[in-house]
Parts: structure tokens; C-alpha cells; sequence
């Protein structure tokens, strides 16, 4: 579970390498993000030349939560971190690489562009 305030890894090659959420999208009263929301952070810091830098404000994808992800079959699924993948307008990754272990649920949410970069699906 993601809330505000909440620091994040980067877990792609777009030059951020920590994000501090500040919303998370979905409707007024949504208090946490979950595997595969949308929220909207600030990068605290940044790779040095690089396009994305401090302060700027991205828009992100929660990939990995360290609380438990239930599934239909009854398993749990946890991670060691908090990670996320940033996102351009168009909601298509904003780079070529994506770092770790991304759940298939993430290419069930539609985002299949985000699934193809990952090295492993879990």
C-alpha cells in the first residue's frame, strides 16, 4: 500500500532513481495505491545528465509493494520494495529498460508496454 508521502525506487532506466508520492489517482477519497494505480509523485533524486531531474513532476506506475498481493488461486505475492515505472502522457513508459521482478497482473491492467520491457514476470 502506497499513500502520500510515501518514498519509492525507480525500477526503469529514465535517469530517477527515488520518487516522494504526492496523489494517488482514482477518485478523491482513494487513500492507498496498490499494484498496477496510477499516482503522481516528485523525483527527490536523479542519475546527472539525464532527461527526468529533481523536482520534476512525473507520473508514475506502481510495480512492486512490499504489502502481500492476493490472487485469485489463493497465493500470495510480496516484494522486498516499494517500486514504480514512470509514464508519459500517452501512459507508455518513459524508458527502455525496466529493472526486477513486474507481476503479470500489471500486463492484465493493460499496460503490456511496461510488461514487454521487464526483464522478469512474475
Amino acid at each position: 500500500m502506497i499513500q502520500e508521502r510515501a518514498i519509492l525506487k525507480v525500477a526503469d532506466n529514465s535517469g530517477a532513481r527515488l520518487v516522494r508520492c504526492f496523489r494517488v489517482l482514482g477518485g478523491s477519497r482513494k487513500r492507498y495505491a496498490h499494484i498496477g494505480d496510477l499516482i503522481i509523485a516528485s523525483v527527490q533524486t536523479a542519475e546527472p545528465r539525464k532527461a527526468i531531474k529533481k523536482k520534476d513532476v512525473v507520473t508514475a506506475l506502481v510495480v512492486r509493494t512490499r504489502n502481500p498481493l492476493r490472487r485469485r488461486d489463493g497465493t500470495q505475492l510480496r516484494f522486498d520494495d516499494n517500486a514504480v515505472v514512470l509514464l508519459d502522457e500517452k501512459r507508455e513508459p518513459r524508458s527502455t529498460r525496466v529493472f526486477g521482478p513486474i507481476p503479470r497482473e500489471i500486463k492484465e491492467l493493460g499496460f503490456e508496454s511496461v510488461a514487454s520491457l521487464a526483464e522478469e514476470i512474475i
